[in-house]
This record gives C-alpha cells, structure tokens and sequence, in this order.
C-alpha cells in the first residue's frame, strides 16, 4: 500500500499532550509515523498513513480530548 502523508490543524500544543495523545494515535490501524509541529501556530500534526483514514486520525485526538482539522 502506498504511504500518504495526512496533516491536521490541532490543539496538541505542549509536551505533556503529546504524551497524552501518544497512545491514541499508537492504536489506530494504518498509521506508521506521526509528529506535532508545536513550535508552527497551527500545532500541525503530521501522519505518515498506511491505509488510516483522516476521520480515525480526527476520531483518535476527539478520544484524548483534543480537536483537529484535516488540512
């Protein structure tokens, strides 16, 4: 399967969500890598998908209590 790159405008904006959002993002299917860019305003996540969808991605953040916006 071909890799895709997903982004997403997100309140993830410190340490601390990382970590809280880290076992989130681990569990759904489909995504091989993933970073928060918390030093860019938008706080944009970078998802490396293998076959994750933008609406697991969104739906995994909504489950650690936090937004995004696929970009």
């Amino acid at each position: 399967m071909k890799m895709k790159i997903l982004k997403f405008k997100t309140n993830v904006n410190c340490d601390g969500c990382i970590s809280n959002v880290t076992p989130y993002l681990n569990e759904v299917k489909g995504i091989s890598k993933w970073t928060v860019d918390t030093a860019n305003p938008s706080k944009i996540l970078t998802v490396e998908s293998e076959g994750a969808l933008p609406e697991d991605v969104i739906s995994a953040l909504k489950a650690a209590g936090y937004k995004a916006d696929e970009i």
